[in-house]
């Protein structure tokens, strides 16, 4: 069990990390690549995208030493939960609200449910 409680945090950690930092140094091609969403050069925008996007990567930080400190492992796993099921969560009450969104936006929840519940499993059997 201890393996697969790395991989989910492994899984969880690098694509935090990797989403933080793509949308924090670049959001407007990040968007545009990786949802079909074209971005205004709007400062305010920005700044909520880049805000989040630093949280994005907080969370990928702290996810990533959980694994190598035990220690941090249960709060890895906590924060990690909270991260992907908070996002698939807003994202199901926008497509009900909002309607369907685009395929890749779509794939995104998928993945935030997987790995939400994953680290949720994982916490269930610390």
């Amino acid at each position: 069990m201890e393996i697969i409680k790395i991989v989910i945090l492994s899984l969880s950690s690098l694509l935090l990390i990797y989403v933080g930092l793509m949308r924090l140094s670049n959001p407007m091609k990040t968007y545009l690549k990786n949802s079909g969403i074209t971005l205004s050069k709007d400062a305010s925008l920005l700044n909520e995208i880049r805000g989040m996007s630093a949280v994005m990567l907080s969370a990928g930080i702290l996810a990533l030493l959980g694994i190598v400190f035990t220690p941090l492992t249960f709060t890895s796993h906590v924060v990690a939960a909270l991260i992907f099921l908070g996002f698939a969560i807003g994202r199901l009450i926008s497509l009900k609200a909002d309607g369907t969104p685009s395929k890749q936006i779509t794939q995104g929840i998928v993945f935030e449910l997987v790995l939400g519940t994953a680290n949720i499993l994982c916490l269930m059997s610390l």
